[in-house]
């Protein structure tokens, strides 16, 4: 599935080689890329996304392995979503924090709580041997539409939500917050916020990434129903799928 109205003539998509996957252990992946960066603007993103596409840095992708479909595209119909009583609770729990909308700057603070996140959660990954470098190439670059938005308890950083625009929908970018604050349910929070603000800009969707029914690690975005996978070259509901 390509998109074909322009600029997507001028846009040329290339594979990776293969590398271990992150999510299917013994499995190798491969991605396809598209490029050049300079090309994808605003609506040329747009159509990426929806054609299953993800942004790290200034590189759009999608995984492309010859002999595995089990990365899904996800996304939740925001308008139809309804919290159950747990993601209510969750809300509840930190309707204290303040959200601030930033530019996609570096700042220490940000960088140190990204770091314990890592160590944390992603211990032994890779990416938790990130320095400022990667930290700034993975979150802090962007050719489109980025915001990062910082949540805060009093003056207490607590979490940090990279976001991007698109025409019809935002996409989560990454997310990470306080380790240390595991009963406040941080990253759910984070989810159920950008669906908030999803309604609040009447957009009617929120892309969440891929989904891979084998990984304990993607479980959590069945949460989120009603939720859509490209499957087939189609978004389809998923547990219909």
């Amino acid at each position: 599935m390509y998109p074909t109205e322009p600029p997507f003539q001028r846009i040329q998509f290339y594979l990776t080689a293969h590398y271990d996957c992150s999510y299917l252990p013994g499995e190798r992946a491969r991605s396809q890329v598209a490029t050049p960066t300079h090309l994808i603007d605003h609506q040329a993103y747009s159509a990426l996304i929806r054609a299953g596409f993800r942004r790290s840095g200034q590189f759009t992708y999608r995984p492309h392995c010859e002999n595995c479909r089990a990365c899904v595209p996800v996304r939740v119909d925001v308008a139809r979503f309804v919290p159950n009583r747990s993601q209510r609770r969750c809300l509840k729990r930190n309707a204290r924090l303040d959200a601030r909308f930033l530019p996609l700057d570096f700042r220490d603070e940000h960088y140190d709580l990204y770091r314990r996140y890592l160590a944390s959660r992603h211990a032994g990954g890779g990416m938790d041997r990130d320095g400022p470098d990667q930290y700034i190439q993975f979150l802090l670059s962007s050719n489109v539409d980025s915001v990062m938005v910082e949540f805060r308890d009093g003056d207490t950083l607590v979490m940090i939500a990279v976001v991007d625009q698109i025409d019809d929908g935002l996409s989560a970018v990454y997310t990470f917050f306080d380790p240390d604050r595991g009963h406040d349910s941080l990253g759910v929070y984070g989810v159920l916020w950008q669906i908030e603000l999803a309604k609040r800009l009447e957009l009617p969707y929120l892309y969440l990434g891929y989904w891979i029914a084998a990984s304990r690690k993607m479980a959590y975005k069945t949460q989120y129903a009603p939720l859509e996978g490209l499957i087939d070259g189609r978004w389809q509901p998923l547990a219909s799928a």
